[in-house]
């Protein structure tokens, strides 16, 4: 370990520098505030960095053209051809044979599947490739989701910091390629990042017994069996949900659902109408109302409006029962990271028009919303309660901007599951043997999905978040500023002047503190891209390897456990666990500790800090 003998000179940064401050600065703020989305951000900050002559036109635009870029566009290929061979189904299956319906070893097995396919995809998929599976389990197992799916959010935090396949971990790389050093390889991480996952899983199964609540909330229609009065309970359905019968002579007899004006004369929303014995769901406008018919409604009655409709409440009987068929099921989904939906109200989906489906509830950070449901800006992690016909189910569950959660474990991989296995490893081994850069051997990975049949071209293109890539991309030209302008150098400088009592280390556990800390709040593409030239000059100056400051950052950047905003991963659980902020602080702080000093100690081990 070198520690400097005198502090180091600061150089006055210049003009083009504090505009790259400045720029950083409000794509912070942009960021963190959702004012606008974050790819488009990123495009500011290219034309922004270009316009101002930070940095050369074609400087700006080299983000599209990285390697980087290629690699991640290749991963989303990859992960989703094991999802449309079945590969999920197949691990739900051998999850469960393992386990049995033991707690504690479901806990273990998903958070080890979990770190698992984070060495070898991108650490969303891994976890939203879990996600149904896990719900699958806890469905037969009778296990309450909210002890299961953190630890899995957690496990494939942790996995990733072990592999070059992490989004931060590419960035990272990049970032040192542009700077003229040897980039990571795909194992370079190994050394401290598997040590970091096998030290992080065992906490997680020591601690999370204890510490993870156990509710009942949305998620639990997968361990409820699908009872639907239990599921209408579950969700409060019978506090909005009525029955009315039509007696004879009602003036809503005779007149189409559209003419009676249901809507506007009684404020209620009707779901279902029975008519000579037969449910008919999803009835639309010109479906005729008869005397003795009996309509599921969604409001609050007035009796004296339905006395003077010549309408009656039905108080016998369960409402769940008459919620529930066969033909037309109740279904929970989650709006996963990345999804178009995210910020849309249903009627901006127009999902009824579209998949004849209905909502009947949304679960929200521990919240159930029932009212208004149409007008309501959906968020990731929100999960809802939908109804529709069975085969309709079938065209949603291809919709990548929504992830339905009741997914059979009983059901089997395809035929083509062992290729789509053989083509990811593969190419994945050649990269490690260096036979093809990583970025080239995911491509050809990518296209061996498509021409093997594994996935069509058509869900390839579906399969890739063009935002991400695009987020990526724009703000790679931050990067290439703070290195051309001299700003990483004087930010690297001022670093190690603060930290030059502690040595090395004591700067590079400064910078995982920062990584951490960037990382949920902007995220963990955007912490590394920020953060990693910061680190390689900090290195420079401080005389330690620049490639393990670098690799400082990317493992900060993975440790998001502390709030689920901190990463995607964390997002896709939160409203299917049921979860609160809070709980990601309980079980998250202790990890988070553990972590730093894990990767510290390996750190120092096997890179010399």
């Amino acid at each position: 370990m070198t520690t400097p003998d005198a502090e180091c000179t600061i150089v006055d940064m210049s003009l083009a520098g504090w505009i790259t401050l400045g720029t950083i600065a409000a794509a912070a703020v942009l960021l963190v505030t959702e004012w606008l989305r974050p790819d488009l951000t990123a495009l500011l900050v290219v034309i922004t960095l270009s316009i101002s002559g930070v940095i050369a036109p074609e400087e700006a635009l080299s983000g599209f053209s990285q390697s980087a870029v290629i690699t991640i566009l290749a991963l989303f290929i990859l992960s989703a051809g094991l999802e449309q061979t079945g590969v999920t189904r197949g691990i739900g299956r051998f999850l469960l044979r393992l386990t049995g319906d033991s707690e504690r070893r479901l806990i273990a097995a998903l958070t080890m599947s979990a770190a698992l396919l984070s060495l070898i995809m991108n650490t969303i998929a891994s976890a939203a490739m879990l996600l149904p599976a896990a719900m699958g389990i806890a469905r037969q197992t009778k296990i309450r989701p909210s002890r299961l799916l953190m630890p899995l959010s957690f496990g494939a935090l942790l996995g990733g910091t072990a592999t070059l396949l992490t989004t931060a971990n590419i960035v990272t790389s990049a970032t040192l390629d542009h700077a003229g050093l040897q980039p990571f390889t795909l194992l370079d991480f190994l050394p401290v990042g598997l040590p970091l996952a096998i030290c992080g899983v065992l906490l997680i199964l020591i601690l999370a017994p204890r510490l993870l609540p156990k509710r009942d909330v949305a998620g639990s229609i997968a361990r409820l069996r699908g009872l639907p009065t239990e599921l209408a309970q579950l969700y409060h359905l019978s506090e909005v949900t009525s029955e009315i019968t039509v007696k004879r002579g009602s003036a809503m007899a005779g007149q189409t659902l559209r003419q009676a004006a249901w809507e506007q004369d009684l404020r209620l929303t009707v779901l279902g109408i029975t008519h000579n014995g037969r449910l008919q769901f999803m009835a639309n406008g010109d479906t005729e109302v008869a005397e003795g018919d009996t309509l599921i409604v969604k409001g609050v009655p007035d009796t004296e409006r339905l006395y003077a409709f010549g309408l009656r409440e039905r108080e016998e009987g369960e409402i769940g029962e008459a919620l529930a068929s066969q033909d037309f099921p109740l279904v929970e989904v989650v709006i996963p990271p990345r999804s178009e939906w995210a910020g849309k109200t249903l009627r901006d989906i127009h999902l009824r028009e579209r998949y004849q489906i209905q909502a009947l509830a949304i679960w929200r950070e521990g919240e159930i919303v029932l009212q208004d449901l149409a007008n309501l800006p959906l968020r990731v992690g929100d999960a809802a309660l939908l109804q529709g016909p069975s085969d309709k189910f079938s065209s949603l569950q291809r919709d990548p901007n929504v992830l339905i959660l009741a997914e059979e474990t009983e059901g089997r991989p395809s035929k083509k599951a062992p290729l789509a296995i053989a083509i990811l490893l593969g190419s994945l081994a050649l990269a490690a043997a260096g036979v093809l850069p990583l970025a080239i051997a995911a491509l050809l990975g990518a296209v061996l999905m498509v021409l093997s049949g594994c996935i069509k071209m058509e869900e390839a293109y579906r399969a890739v978040d063009w935002r991400t890539i695009i987020l990526i991309a724009g703000m790679l030209s931050l990067s290439v500023a703070l290195q051309s302008t001299g700003t990483a150098a004087f930010l690297g400088g001022a670093l190690v002047n603060m930290t030059s009592p502690l040595g090395s280390l004591g700067t590079a556990g400064f910078l995982l503190l920062a990584s951490i800390a960037l990382s949920l709040l902007l995220g963990g593409q955007a912490g590394a891209v920020i953060m990693a030239p910061i680190a390689i000059a900090a290195g420079s100056v401080v005389g330690a390897d620049p490639r393990a400051m670098a690799m400082t950052v990317a493992i900060g950047c993975s440790l998001a456990f502390l709030t689920p905003l901190g990463h995607p991963a964390n997002l896709l659980v939160l409203g299917p666990g049921g979860y609160k902020f809070r709980d990601y602080v309980r079980l998250g702080a202790p990890l988070t500790l553990l972590s730093i000093l894990v990767a510290l100690v390996g750190l120092h081990w096997f890179w010399g800090l």
